[in-house]
C-alpha cells in the first residue's frame, strides 16, 4: 500500500463512517483522485509518455461508478463532468482511449466476493458489505457506460456465467481494435 492511498484505506475501513454514503461522493473521489495522481507521477508516467499501453482494472471510470451511485441518477451526468474535470483537466491524468464495462448481476458479484473473502481470509469493505449501495452501482455503471459511450461486456448470457474464455475472446478483440484502429 502506498502512502496515497491512506485517505482510501480510512474511508473503506468505515474510519469516516460505517456506510458508504457517510462520504459524499465528491470528498471520496478526492480521495481516489490523488491516490492516481501519486501513481501516475511515480509509477508509470515517463512510460506513458514513451507511448506504452497501460491497462488499468481501476480508474477514474471506477470512481465515476462507485461514487456517482452515492447520487441521484438526475446528477450523475453532471457529477461524471466534474470528476472528469478534476482528474484529466486539473491534475492532468491521462484520459482512457478505450474503457471497457464488465456488467455482471449484483448475485453473481456477491458470490465471487464472497467466494475470494473465503479464499483470502479477508472481510469486505463498506462498499462490498453493503448490497443495495452494489446495486446501485450496477445501475450508475451502466448509467455512466451509456453516457460516456463505454465497450460492455455482458458477464452473464440467458441466466448464466460466460464461459471465461468466451469473455476473453470478446475483450481481446475489443482491446485489438481499439489497438489496430
Amino acid at each position: 500500500d502506498q502512502e496515497s492511498s491512506a485517505l482510501i484505506r480510512m474511508y473503506l475501513n468505515g474510519d469516516f463512517g460505517s456506510k458508504p454514503e457517510d462520504v459524499n461522493a465528491c470528498a471520496a473521489s478526492i480521495f481516489y483522485a490523488v491516490d492516481r495522481y501519486a501513481s501516475y507521477m511515480t509509477d508509470w508516467r515517463e512510460y506513458y509518455q514513451r507511448g506504452g499501453v497501460i491497462l488499468s482494472d481501476r480508474y477514474t471510470t471506477s470512481n465515476a461508478v462507485h461514487q456517482g451511485a452515492k447520487l441521484p441518477p438526475e446528477r450523475q451526468p453532471a457529477f461524471f463532468d466534474w470528476l472528469y474535470d478534476l482528474e484529466y483537466v486539473k491534475l492532468g491524468l491521462p484520459e482512457p482511449d478505450l474503457v471497457i464495462f464488465l456488467d455482471v448481476d449484483l448475485a453473481t458479484s456477491e458470490r465471487r466476493m464472497a467466494h475470494r473473502r473465503e479464499k483470502y481470509g479477508t472481510g469486505g469493505d463498506i462498499h462490498e458489505n453493503d448490497a443495495e449501495y452494489l446495486q446501485h452501482c450496477l445501475d450508475t455503471g451502466r448509467r455512466a457506460a451509456a453516457h460516456y459511450g463505454w465497450r460492455v461486456v455482458d458477464f452473464m448470457k440467458d441466466g448464466l456465467e460466460r464461459e471465461v474464455d468466451e469473455k476473453h475472446e470478446e475483450i481481446f478483440r475489443i482491446v485489438r481494435e481499439a489497438l489496430d484502429g
